[in-house]
């Protein structure tokens, strides 16, 4: 079943790895959706790190993956590939994507799509895919973190961070974080963060010590990576688990002590989303709809919109992202 579609659509290319300047447009034949997919209209995409890193380079798609960016969009469902029978044409979703999203019109699988909840915009609902796959699967199924906990997230301000502070907080734990303004800071206490450090003026492991009475917190939500392992397992309280999701200052610890480690019973995990099975991306799912979407229906969890750029301004979007300046999500509209 489909609907009355156009022949062609826009959508975002990189021409080469490189900076913002290897973003193009280009017009293109519609994609279809083989079985178990649908097609979506879209009405905006999230821009994210990873695709900055793609752009530059060093994180490609998967394999048999469409070389164009975007890993979350929202918009109406256009068409429906063989077998899809609970999603009808013209529902307004958002939906994970392993990639494709740059576009006027991308595949999802159907396991990663979810209604738009009530209180949000189209526009607005895409700023949830990828924060809450993440953070959830990250945070409350692999950190399993657990009501009275301390959790604390690096990079509050960011789009990962403001869910993490949300979902954390609506969890019964209390949240600490690191942001790297003042200004920062008493936006993710606004948020609901009990406490945030202010990472340019002090030590964060020092002051995560204060602030928990020499305890240490539970469970952290790291992206930072090798620059800050020996103070997060500082940081740590016995049987604490560290959860590694990025590394933007360093992949790899040239030193490490591992007594801490052993003597309060560490767990340091990680995980990456986008290479996952779509069974494994389904099943994140369900735990999103029983789970989160309740709470995202109830407005007490809300994405952070900090701008929107037209599809064709993708290069202002990344420009912006780049110098770390936003609060929460960034976006593309398609128009549409």
């Amino acid at each position: 079943m489909t609907k009355s579609l156009p022949d062609t659509m826009r959508q975002i290319r990189f021409t080469g790895a490189g900076g913002p300047e290897v973003i193009a447009v280009e017009t293109v034949p519609l994609p279809k959706p083989a079985a178990g997919q649908v097609l979506v209209e879209v009405v905006a995409a999230g821009v994210n790190r990873p695709d900055i890193m793609q752009r530059q380079g060093s994180y490609p798609p998967p394999k048999g993956a469409t070389e164009i960016p975007g890993l979350e969009i929202a918009g109406r469902i256009a068409a429906l590939g063989e077998g899809v029978t609970d999603l009808a044409v013209g529902d307004e979703v958002c939906a994970l994507v392993i990639s494709g999203g740059y576009a006027e019109f991308a595949v999802a699988e159907v396991g990663q799509v979810l209604k738009r909840p009530g209180p949000l915009s189209l526009v607005e609902a895409a700023g949830l895919p990828e924060t809450v796959f993440t953070v959830y699967s990250t945070v409350i199924q692999r950190g399993r973190l657990q009501k009275g906990e301390t959790f604390l997230v690096h990079g509050g301000s960011s789009g990962i961070g403001t869910t993490a502070i949300q979902i954390a907080k609506q969890h019964g734990a209390r949240v600490l974080t690191t942001a790297g303004s003042a200004e920062k800071c008493r936006f993710c206490e606004e948020l609901g963060a009990d406490a945030a450090i202010n990472y340019r003026e002090a030590d964060f492991a020092e002051e995560v010590k204060r602030l928990t009475d020499g305890k240490g917190v539970d469970v952290i939500l790291d992206m930072v990576g090798a620059a800050y392992l020996q103070k997060n397992i500082a940081s740590l309280a016995v049987e604490g688990r560290l959860v590694q999701i990025a590394f933007m200052q360093g992949y790899k610890a040239e030193s490490l002590t591992l007594t801490p480690i052993m003597l309060k019973r560490l767990t340091i995990t990680g995980a990456t989303l986008r290479a996952q099975a779509k069974e494994a991306k389904a099943a994140i799912a369900e735990g999103l709809k029983r789970d989160v979407w309740p709470l995202v229906e109830a407005g007490k969890i809300r994405p952070i919109i900090h701008a929107t750029f037209p599809l064709e301004e993708a290069c202002k979007a990344h420009e912006l992202m780049e110098t770390s300046s936003h609060t929460g999500k960034i976006l593309l509209v398609t128009g549409r």
